[in-house]
């Protein structure tokens, strides 16, 4: 027993600096990595560097870091790391082919940094979800909805699908169908609409980089013959803009005696005779 105990507090006496310069240079490289990313975010603020690839650059630099971090502490306790990255190696390939999806993930968010399909604060659409766009990271991205809510949507499905930006053009065009009744003056009903659309402060006239409000006959449907109100307005007016016009629209149209017809069906009922009587 008092050679095992000899053995193993030789042991603890030889292990000792190595468990001690170890732990020294986890935690100055812990240290040194968080002046490192706090560096690279100055810089990247100061040359203006986007948000989202300035974010995405960081977390790639800190994780690159980390694991350089952690082979030189375990060299620093005498674990051989040539043998140790071998071992890394092989399980990384196993956790890859396990985890491929978070693979997918991290190259989808490579693709969205360098092709920029939207950036931090567009207005987007993405797998059935709109909301501003709050933060781009490695494998997901994080979306602020209408109703404040936080959508987490993986990389490898926004880079793989259909994305709507709302924020990439300064101007939005709104294509707004009326119905009103057959009985009803059709160009009466387009001088109505096209003269809401023109006093509105915030719709974009002839001369204005886009072409001004129009109306036109869109078709004529089953119950109702169908204009189409045609204006164009800064992004940022859209939805205030449409929801005043919609209000002022069905308004306008009240006062001035045009109908709104809501779907209906004439229904006719013929006589047949009766055959018992026949």
């Amino acid at each position: 027993m008092e050679k095992y105990l000899t053995t193993f507090s030789d042991q603890i006496i030889a292990y000792t600096p190595k468990i001690i310069g170890a732990i020294v240079i986890l935690v100055l490289g812990l240290w040194a990595i968080r002046i490192v990313r706090m560096v690279l975010r100055k810089l990247m603020e100061s040359r203006k560097v986007d948000i989202s690839v300035s974010k995405f650059i960081q977390d790639l630099v800190k994780w690159g870091l980390q694991i350089m971090l952690f082979i030189v502490v375990i060299s620093k306790l005498g674990i051989p790391t040539t043998s140790f990255i071998a071992v890394i190696g092989a399980a990384g390939l196993a956790v890859g082919m396990a985890l491929q999806g978070s693979l997918a993930n991290f190259a989808g968010g490579v693709l969205i940094i360098i092709f920029k399909p939207f950036k931090v604060g567009d207005y987007v659409k993405a797998q059935g979800i709109f909301g501003t766009v709050e933060e781009i990271t490695i494998f997901t991205t994080k979306l602020s909805t209408d109703n404040n809510q936080m959508a987490i949507i993986p990389n490898g499905k926004l880079s793989n699908d259909n994305v709507i930006n709302y924020s990439v053009h300064e101007h939005r065009k709104e294509m707004m169908d009326i119905g009103i009744g057959y009985d009803d003056d059709i160009k009466k009903a387009k001088e109505v609409l096209l003269d809401l659309a023109m006093k509105h402060p915030k719709t974009v006239k002839d001369g204005e980089g886009r072409p001004g409000p129009k109306v036109v006959v869109k078709e004529l449907g089953d119950s109702s013959v169908i204009l189409q109100l045609q204006y164009w307005t800064k992004t940022g007016d859209f939805w205030a803009t449409r929801w005043f016009m919609l209000e002022e629209i069905k308004n306008t149209l009240d006062k001035e005696g045009i109908n709104i017809p809501y779907p209906q069906q004439d229904i006719y009922i013929k006589d047949m005779p009766n055959k018992a009587n026949a």
